[in-house]
């Protein structure tokens, strides 16, 4: 299991935005209290706390970030960790660091170009438009990997043409996907198979397989005519999800790793909205769509002093890796 380094302490305030109806609250680096697990499931909590998908930690944020200044760099270097609502850390989300580009995009209108380092890579974002709290905003995702080792799958979990046994019985025919966090996904035959009934049983037998080492992000998968895809998604961590940018990504991988379409362009509809994504004939994956502001806060000093110090023995730094949206 993936071991992360101590939990960070965050400022009281905070941004929500969503992508698609996934949401993420953004914290910078600050000293009014720690991200640790129990205190992440606390605030993500939608009837204790703020409520949301996951939390954005801005590191060591830039002078004119939280503190107004000029708007005048086209280009901006960020490093960041982000949080499940379960508590535990993970690599990346497309949403999230979409949500955090908006977050930037607001303190600094003339930004172009955002460069994330989360996890230890670096991710690229560029901005193309606004209209109002609407931000269009592109993520350079990097290479996919696909195959059971992208995933920490063992190998016997796959019978010869790929498939792996259902919760049922039935044989799934699935395609892992890394793109930057692991994903599952599920490829549909018909409408039939494109269900939230199904999702319901799939998704957590999938996501929570015994030959994931780490578990996995789940996507029944359905490809279209011409160069679109419905997707239904489970995430590790968090459930049914509305929408996922890397789970979109993941999709388009494995439509194109399976032949079901030539690499290109692809339209990805799951039921918060429609993502686009394309991806090259060499696997690299490029993420478009819009992301909404929702609200600026603070968390009060009542709400504060309820949250419980991490332990002693700094087991909260040591969450398992989880996924994202």
């Amino acid at each position: 299991m993936a071991r992360w380094p101590a939990p960070p302490t965050l400022s009281a305030s905070f941004y929500l935005g969503h992508g698609l109806g996934n949401d993420y609250l953004v914290f910078e680096e600050g000293g009014d209290w720690p991200a640790s697990p129990e205190n992440v499931r606390t605030v993500c909590d939608r009837h204790r706390g703020v409520g949301s998908d996951g939390i954005v930690v801005l590191l060591e944020p830039p002078p004119s970030v939280g503190g107004g200044g000029g708007g005048e760099t086209k280009s901006l270097s960020v490093r960041l960790r982000m949080f499940n609502p379960d508590g535990g850390e993970f690599e990346r989300s497309g949403n999230g660091l979409r949500v955090l580009a908006s977050y930037l995009l607001r303190r600094r209108p003339g930004l172009e170009e955002i460069v994330a380092r989360v996890a230890g890579s670096a991710v690229r974002m560029l901005a193309h438009d606004r209209a109002g709290a609407r931000y269009d905003v592109s993520v350079e995702m990097g290479p996919a990997a696909v195959g059971p080792e992208a995933v920490g799958m063992a190998p016997h979990a796959l019978d010869g043409e790929g498939g792996l046994e259902g919760p049922r019985g039935e044989c799934l025919e699935v395609v892992p996907v890394r793109v930057g966090n692991p994903h599952v996904v599920v490829l549909c035959r018909d409408e039939s198979e494109l269900t939230e009934e199904r999702l319901a049983t799939v998704g957590p037998f999938v996501a929570g397989h015994p030959a994931i080492a780490e578990g996995a992000n789940v996507q029944l998968a359905l490809l279209e005519t011409g160069r679109s895809a419905r997707a239904l998604i489970w995430e590790r961590g968090v459930g049914r999800t509305a929408a996922s940018g890397t789970s979109a990504c993941a999709v388009a991988v494995g439509l194109v790793a399976r032949r079901r379409m030539a690499p290109g362009p692809l339209s990805v509809r799951m039921p918060g909205g429609t993502l686009s994504v394309v991806v090259s004939a060499e696997g690299e994956v490029v993420l478009r769509g819009p992301v909404e502001e929702i609200a600026d806060g603070r968390l009060t000093r009542g709400f504060l002093a309820g949250l419980p110090e991490p332990d002693a023995g700094g087991t909260d730094g040591g969450a398992a890796a989880r996924s994202e949206g």
